[in-house]
């Protein structure tokens, strides 16, 4: 989780660099230029909607083409997704969410971050599952148990957790949310 939560940490900073300049503007007290200029070319370089997806189940000579596959397109990759998941747990039947290998390699290879517009955001919280993800959440290990888990969580406990239960350090109450850096 700590690799994962320093990941976003990077990726919303750099988000933040890129789209801002920071040369005042008059009554600008935070120094971010409202009108920054997004001339010249721009291009996908990778893809992470959900963590260690693109990890595990893109094979290596075919990462750069799925970074830069439109979520939309992504299906195609589902045949591969599947091999991947079959040859990591050749029992897989069904996980706790009632996927079998088909449905759920599926769902994993449109790689985007589902966020609920009406309900708890999390990715899971023993009743809500893939509705959006907060910082704290184990996403690791509740992708461990999809894939290892089967169908009650109980299959293969060696293998469906991470054994990291929580950031090495809390994270903040307001903006930027992050965990102070050491």
């Amino acid at each position: 989780m700590k690799i994962s939560n320093r990941i976003l940490g990077i990726a919303l900073i750099s988000g933040l660099l890129m789209s801002c300049e920071t040369e005042s503007m008059p009554g600008d007290d935070m120094g971010i230029n409202k009108n920054p200029n997004l001339a010249g070319t721009y291009m996908q370089e990778d893809q992470m909607g959900r963590p260690a997806i693109n990890t595990v189940f893109v094979a290596s000579g075919s990462k750069d083409a799925f970074n830069v596959t439109a979520p939309s397109n992504q299906n195609s990759f589902q045949p591969m997704f599947e091999s991947t998941l079959l040859a990591l747990n050749p029992g897989y039947t069904t996980n706790a969410l009632g996927m079998d290998a088909p449905t759920f390699t599926g769902a994993l290879a449109t790689d985007v971050l589902n966020v609920s517009l009406d309900g708890p955001t999390t990715f899971y919280d023993g009743t809500n599952v893939l509705t959006g993800r907060r910082l704290a959440d184990d996403v690791i290990t509740v992708e461990l148990l999809l894939i290892f888990g089967g169908p009650d969580f109980s299959e293969n406990p060696d293998f469906s957790d991470d054994h990291v239960d929580s950031n090495d350090k809390e994270f903040l109450t307001s903006f930027p949310y992050l965990a102070s850096p050491h």
